[in-house]
């Protein structure tokens, strides 16, 4: 639906430009006859992840024992993910389904922002979730007299903020901008650092902006989760054979510690790829931005309800028709 523009380039001396479209790619150097069988892996992930989040949510809704504040923060966690998700999924099957690549430059900005709200509140949420594993170790009897209701609203609320003024200069910074005639995206979403490099001017001030957002909140976050975890590994200890009943609690760290890794690893790596590799080969760049944001969502439903008894027997008493025995 369309090829890149092939104007001349901008000099110094052209007037303020912004591309009135932007044109997304699916994966680098792929024929687009084999759009449409590419699209079923990409279609099963996207089921997946509505599929199992909405199950999440729908469980621990519908089970009065799962009403604590482990599966209220997971609860959120599966809110995030579904958004993640319905962010990313209309560019991405429109290209592979449809051949639809134009996308207009505000409707873009808007898609941009969006996704990277929900990467910031992933992060959030993660490590909400890493607090709530420390205080459930290390102050068990007190652990629903600190992690009340209202203080989880307040949790929530907190992380909303934070996300969402963090990064709202980031779509101003861009419209400041003049771009050359270019203007191919390559991902089938909008990303920060790929609409910015569409640019014809100085874009340090993006580049310094992105970086900060980036370390105060994944790279602060990530952080206090290890610091968070050291703190439980040491209370564990301390506690000896005394510790039995927190080492249960511990076990229940593993779904965290797997959500925490599938969503930092490609993160960092997305990041290091734009900002700091050089030409780095399509495909790479393509691949590493999809497991970013489609194989968490995806991921992160199965892992609790594998790991966790809890969410697992509940989905079983509720497929069998059975009534929480609370």
């Amino acid at each position: 639906m369309g090829t890149p523009h092939t104007e001349a380039p901008w000099s110094p001396n052209d007037s303020f430009y912004q591309p009135p479209v932007l044109l997304l790619t699916g994966i680098p150097g792929m024929d687009r006859s084999l759009h449409r069988l590419v699209s079923i892996p990409f279609c099963i992930l996207y089921l997946v992840a509505l599929s199992g989040n909405c199950t999440i949510l729908f469980v621990v809704q519908r089970t009065p024992s799962l009403h604590e504040p482990m599966y209220y923060f997971l609860s959120m966690l599966a809110v995030v993910d579904l958004s993640l998700v319905l962010c990313t999924l209309p560019t991405t099957l429109g290209i592979f389904w449809f051949d639809i690549r134009t996308i207009g430059f505000d409707a873009c900005l808007i898609q941009m922002y969006f996704i990277h709200i929900v990467s910031v509140l992933e992060s959030s949420v993660l490590l909400a979730m890493a607090f709530d594993r420390f205080v459930a170790v290390a102050h068990p009897l007190r652990y629903k007299a600190i992690l009340t209701e209202p203080t989880i609203v307040k949790i929530g609320l907190a992380i909303v903020v934070r996300a969402v003024v963090s990064l709202l200069p980031i779509p101003f910074l861009l419209k400041r901008l003049t771009y050359c005639r270019n203007n191919c995206l390559s991902h089938s979403f909008c990303f920060h650092p790929d609409i910015m490099k569409l640019a014809c001017a100085d874009i340090h001030v993006n580049v310094l902006y992105g970086l900060v957002v980036i370390l105060s909140t994944a790279g602060l976050d990530a952080v206090f989760i290890v610091l968070s975890y050291f703190l439980i590994i040491r209370t564990v200890i301390r506690l000896g054979s005394q510790g039995r009943c927190c080492s249960r609690v511990l076990k229940t760290c593993f779904s965290h510690i797997c959500a925490f890794l599938i969503f930092i690893i490609p993160m960092i790596g997305l990041s290091m790829i734009h900002r700091f590799v050089r030409s780095p080969p399509p495909i790479v760049n393509s691949l590493v931005a999809y497991v970013y944001l489609i194989v968490p969502p995806a991921l992160n439903p199965i892992v609790y309800s594998i790991k966790s008894k809890q969410i697992w027997k509940a989905i079983l008493r509720m497929g069998l028709g059975k009534e929480d025995p609370l």
